[in-house]
């Protein structure tokens, strides 16, 4: 019986992996099947197949038509599967050459969404299923042999910025059949990303709020998180959308870490590769949206933030349940989503901001004296952020009013560019030290690396008995220090290092 086989990639995940395509055709009445736990986007597939050959100028064969996507126990998803399904379709019913079989079906790998014309669509995922195949080596393909990709010409591109194999870009099913039928070519897709720098707001705009302007520096060289307080308009939004221009350049692996989970969620650019994420979810985002699930499961803004900034805005107004799921994701820099049929496991190495009032009506300690909310009503409003949160935050701030005077100013501070540079010379250390930035460093080698001199040891003890810290508080406030240190250019935390770090910490301490 005339039988046709070509591979696919499938989504798990962050995983791709391989799917066999089986096309079969028999004689009986005309009846088109698709079997292998295709959803509902893989079984309309038969419509747009259907339509795409008709219109492409090939004959639909009649008879029954069985489509096989192996393995069956892997559920298959999204309208990746229409290229390969009629490919396969095609050569079943010998209007494709049958020496392709034995080549470019057993060679490369086939992924396309067809619209009703035969145009090709782009596909959710394609730099993932691109990065996926560099790391597996697994049937009809050994580590020597890179992979072959044929895609939709938007998708091949952002699969070639992967770089891990051979990628082509096609514009049609007709294109493609031209090309296996030896009577066209497919032109090879070439990564291309973004040849500027990445432009982002600069701190030049931002007037007056010295330690503010301090705290995030220290955040950028060490990535950590940051919890900022105060009245309405103080500049706590516009600090927060002017760290990620502070930050060091992403290297390799953590450019394409950011970029494969961004592809997954089908918001992948690649004018936007190795530029860092900003992600500001509004306070209503449920806690599936903020760390990602469903089924299948997705990930969400805290995985689309991987490499990058999350920042909640209104952080109290966030549901309680919401924001106690980040207590995992914060400590592990993962999540993993376990559902009844499906599990995945998504990167979240983000960096935390969070902005919020002082108070319910936000006018507390603001000089015009609007404030009138009661301590209780204050209390109740403050302890929306529960302690295990608080406690998880290496950096928490208050952002004062500015005064008339200072915001009449025309110049503003210092640039990004000036302080970014200190921020790689600071990461600069901290790679050539520990391989990490400090605020990844675990209990297990975090006194290996922020040593202290014995006078900000002494500090520290006393610092730790009369703020009541928790032991995870006392090792941040050590990253924080470290980090300091590593700004000023010391190899050892000492004692000034540890009393910036401690000052951290203690207005939202106090005024609670």
């Amino acid at each position: 019986m005339p039988l046709a086989s070509l591979w696919c990639r499938g989504v798990d995940g962050l995983r791709a992996p391989r799917v066999r395509v089986e096309a079969h055709l028999e004689p009986g009445v005309p009846q088109f099947m698709l079997v292998g736990l295709p959803d509902t986007e893989v079984k309309e597939a038969r419509d747009r197949v259907r339509a795409a050959i008709r219109n492409s100028g090939f004959e639909f064969p009649l008879g029954r038509i069985t489509v096989n996507l192996a393995p069956a126990d892997l559920p298959k998803e999204s309208g990746r599967y229409d290229l390969p399904i009629a490919l396969g379709i095609l050569a079943a019913s010998g209007q494709l050459p049958a020496r392709i079989l034995q080549e470019q079906f057993q060679t490369h790998e086939f992924a396309g969404e067809l619209s009703l014309s035969g145009d090709l669509q782009p596909i959710r995922g394609a730099f993932a299923m691109a990065l996926f195949s560099q790391q597996e080596t697994g049937e009809g393909k050994t580590a020597e042999k890179p992979a072959r990709f044929v895609l939709p010409k938007e998708s091949a591109d952002e699969a070639a910025l992967a770089e891990a194999g051979e990628v082509w870009g096609a514009k049609s099913l007709l294109e493609v059949c031209a090309w296996l039928a030896g009577q066209g070519e497919l032109l090879p897709a070439q990564a291309q990303s973004a040849s500027a720098p990445p432009v982002f707001p600069d701190m030049a705009d931002i007037k007056g709020q010295s330690q503010a302007r301090r705290v995030l520096e220290i955040a950028a060289a060490g990535g950590h998180s940051l919890l900022m307080f105060g009245p309405p308009g103080s500049g706590k939004s516009m600090l927060a959308a002017r760290l990620p221009g502070l930050m060091p350049p992403l290297d390799d692996a953590a450019a394409r870490e950011s970029a494969a989970v961004l592809s997954l969620a089908g918001r992948f650019d690649p004018a936007q590769f190795r530029v860092r994420p900003y992600r500001a979810p509004h306070a209503t985002a449920s806690a599936v949206a903020l760390v990602g699930g469903g089924s299948p499961p997705r990930p969400g803004e805290i995985s689309l933030a991987t490499q990058g900034v999350l920042f909640l805005d209104e952080f109290p107004e966030f549901d309680r349940k919401v924001l106690e799921s980040l207590r995992e994701p914060l400590e592990r820099g993962q999540i993993h989503i376990a559902r009844a049929a499906r599990h995945a496991t998504f990167p979240a190495h983000f960096q935390l901001v969070a902005a919020m009032n002082p108070c319910p009506c936000g006018w507390q300690g603001h000089p015009n004296g609007r404030c009138h909310c009661s301590p209780d009503k204050i209390q109740r409003y403050r302890s929306r952020i529960s302690g295990p949160i608080l406690d998880r935050m290496d950096l928490l701030i208050e952002v004062p009013a500015l005064p008339a005077q200072t915001l009449a100013q025309a110049a503003g501070g210092e640039s990004s560019a000036r302080i970014r540079e200190r921020v790689m010379a600071a990461t600069a250390r901290q790679r050539a030290r520990q391989g990490m930035s400090n605020a990844r460093l675990g209990p297990e080698n975090i006194e290996q690396h922020a040593a202290m001199s014995q006078e900000a040891t002494n500090l520290l003890t006393h610092a730790a008995a009369r703020l009541d810290l928790t032991a995870r508080s006392w090792h941040r406030v050590m990253k924080v220090a470290r980090t300091i240190a590593d700004l000023a250019a010391s190899a050892c935390i000492e004692k000034n290092h540890l009393a910036e770090a401690l000052q951290y910490r203690r207005p939202f301490i106090e005024s609670t």
